[in-house]
């Protein structure tokens, strides 16, 4: 069994930051892209970063330039920070691993989510 556990989340004014951390457990063997995405009220899943296994990074087009991922292999943690936070930046965010378990077959893990509210 995989879980996904994020933590962050929270309350921020409209400029300010936020650190956002997910981390994997349990039987894994090896984990390849790490990822977080959002979903705002009334709107689609949306790409917010990714990043390899080797540090390759792909972000969407609305936190290019204010969002950084990075990720710590050892630990199976990705982390998403967060600058000039904006309202519209309100959601759900999700992290998103593709984990290859012990014994198994490569396969994409979700996380429950946790809310970001930022404030104008």
């Amino acid at each position: 069994q995989v879980q996904l556990v994020e933590s962050g989340g929270g309350l921020v004014q409209a400029g300010g930051s936020l650190r956002l951390s997910c981390a994997a457990s349990g039987s894994i063997f090896s984990i390849n892209v790490m990822g977080w995405y959002r979903q705002a009220p009334g709107k689609q899943r949306e790409l917010v970063a990714t990043i390899s296994k080797g540090d390759n990074t792909n972000y969407g087009d609305s936190v290019k330039g204010r969002i950084t991922i990075s990720r710590d292999n050892a630990k199976n943690t990705v982390y998403l920070q967060m600058n000039s936070l904006k309202p519209e930046d309100t959601a759900v965010y999700y992290c998103n691993a593709e984990v290859t378990p012990r014994g198994g077959y490569r396969m994409a893990y979700w996380g429950e989510g946790t809310l970001v509210t930022v404030s104008s």
